[in-house]
């Protein structure tokens, strides 16, 4: 990529923000409309586990998110890739344990979890994209 134009590099970076904030949007609007379709708000609750599922990457892994793909000795890396499963995990079970109580049907259990695969797109696309200087958090 180094021997690309300075305006086409500009473009394609351009083109990976555009794409993430395409996901993130697609995935609320999925989110809301599981909801406002079916006139019941609870799979709302999956937003809490959507805030909680990137906070042990954001707090535990910081800037080193190279060690989530691999095999680490460090407990803090460990711990963050327990936290975050646990997460993702609570994530697809609430909706799941709500359409098993009888408190949403079927339409709003697929948007909600179809809600959630694209915004764990958009987490993944932002971690990768992240290996690029200029989109790194800390």
């Amino acid at each position: 990529m180094a021997d690309l134009p300075g305006y086409m590099r500009a473009c394609l970076h351009s083109g990976k923000l555009a794409l993430l904030a395409i996901l993130v949007s697609g995935g609320i609007v999925l989110q809301i409309l599981a909801c406002a379709l079916y006139d019941n708000w609870w799979p709302m609750l999956s937003l809490i586990m959507y805030v909680l599922l990137p906070m042990p990457l954001l707090f535990f892994a910081g800037s080193d998110s190279s060690a989530l793909f691999s095999e680490s000795d460090s407990r803090w890396v460990n711990a963050t890739k327990f936290l975050t499963g646990a997460s993702a995990v609570g994530s697809i079970a609430l909706p799941v344990i709500l359409k098993h109580a009888g408190v949403i049907g079927w339409g709003a259990l697929a948007m909600d979890l179809s809600s959630f695969f694209v915004i764990v797109l958009a987490i993944m696309c932002y971690i990768r994209t992240s290996d690029d200087d200029e989109y790194r958090i800390m």
